[in-house]
């Protein structure tokens, strides 16, 4: 039987970054479908979403089973391919999201990810960058393009992490206005990536800081999900017809109330007045292929806030818990 390392985490109460280990003998190497391909991890990136799944305490035992392999951003060989897939040959270099925690993830020597999830890497393009814009790309484009147009005025809400980085170039490339929020150390960050303006929480209220400017939006991409009430009031800064769009928050009691308040309370009883979306962001190749050719063309760049090698990967964990990563956190599974 043919073996691999991977990173898994054990069920316990302790830290993610404590729980996880290589078994010695290894794991069995992954089966494909039909439509799958079988891609060698180059690189792996993580996403905070990992983490806080992970450490829900008693309700991850009813969701997963253990141990799991954590990692949803990939980039990497393909190794083999499933009798129906005609799209890929074995050899290319692909890059997309895999399951993670919810089936097979990236920190491991191969992963399975279906054909419809993954897409070519144009040639000079780095394993480390491409896997950093995989699932945060994924997310923020599917948020954004429904509802952003050349010329829309966007508010992104947290704009110097590893989601909010990716959030201004897409933004930008869609050709939108943008506004976006951030601490002042990462004010010039911001900017670097296109944003044009950048309100700065740490020097006074945010609310304040966007009601001052009127109901000047055409949307708000919610990074954060934090001030609890910025849904609340965001019809005093979006315009009559806007949309509020959030990709991100925390995994807390009190969060899910917040998400389950801004998705059914109505307006008259207390809720937020405007249009609110929750992205359930899906995988499609159309979606990778597009942020490739920005990548490609230079409208977006990767941000990466560090690199781990694959025996690193608790140490990628804890820092990307610190909450204060200024783009992504990488783990090197294979040097390219």
């Amino acid at each position: 039987m043919e073996t691999m390392k991977a990173w898994q985490c054990r069920s316990s109460p302790d830290p993610v970054e404590k729980r996880l280990f290589i078994s010695p003998a290894g794991i069995p190497m992954p089966t494909i479908t039909d439509d799958q391909v079988l891609v060698e991890t180059y690189s792996a990136a993580l996403n905070p979403i990992e983490h806080k799944i992970l450490e829900l305490g008693l309700a991850k035992k009813l969701i997963f089973r253990s141990p799991v392999t954590p990692g949803m951003d990939v980039c990497g060989r393909v190794a083999r391919i499933g009798n129906k897939v005609d799209s890929f040959r074995v050899g290319d270099m692909v890059y997309g999201a895999c399951d993670g925690v919810f089936g097979a993830g990236s920190l491991a020597q191969f992963v399975p990810i279906s054909k419809h999830s993954i897409a070519l890497v144009p040639e000079g393009l780095e394993p480390d960058d491409m896997a950093s814009i995989a699932v945060v790309g994924m997310t923020t484009y599917q948020g954004l393009k429904p509802h952003a147009k050349a010329g829309s005025k966007v508010f992104i809400n947290g704009g110097s992490g590893g989601t909010g980085t990716v959030s201004i170039q897409i933004a930008k490339a869609l050709g939108c206005h943008v506004t976006t929020s951030c601490s002042t150390a990462n004010i010039e960050l911001c900017r670097s990536l296109g944003a044009d303006e950048v309100l700065d929480y740490k020097s006074g209220d945010l609310i304040k800081q966007l009601q001052s400017k009127g109901r000047v939006f055409d949307m708000v991409l919610d990074n954060v999900g934090s001030p609890a009430n910025l849904y609340k009031v965001s019809h005093t800064f979006l315009v009559p017809n806007g949309n509020f769009v959030q990709v991100g928050g925390g995994m807390s009691l009190s969060d899910f109330r917040q998400l389950g308040a801004n998705m059914i309370v109505p307006g008259f009883l207390g809720g937020g007045k405007m249009k609110y979306t929750f992205v359930t962001a899906k995988a499609n190749a159309a979606c990778f292929e597009q942020l490739a050719a920005w990548m490609k063309e230079g409208k977006m760049r990767a941000v990466l806030d560090s690199t781990f090698q694959f025996d690193e990967a608790p140490k990628a964990f804890a820092r990307l818990k610190t909450g204060r990563a200024r783009g992504k956190v990488v783990v090197r599974v294979r040097q390219a």
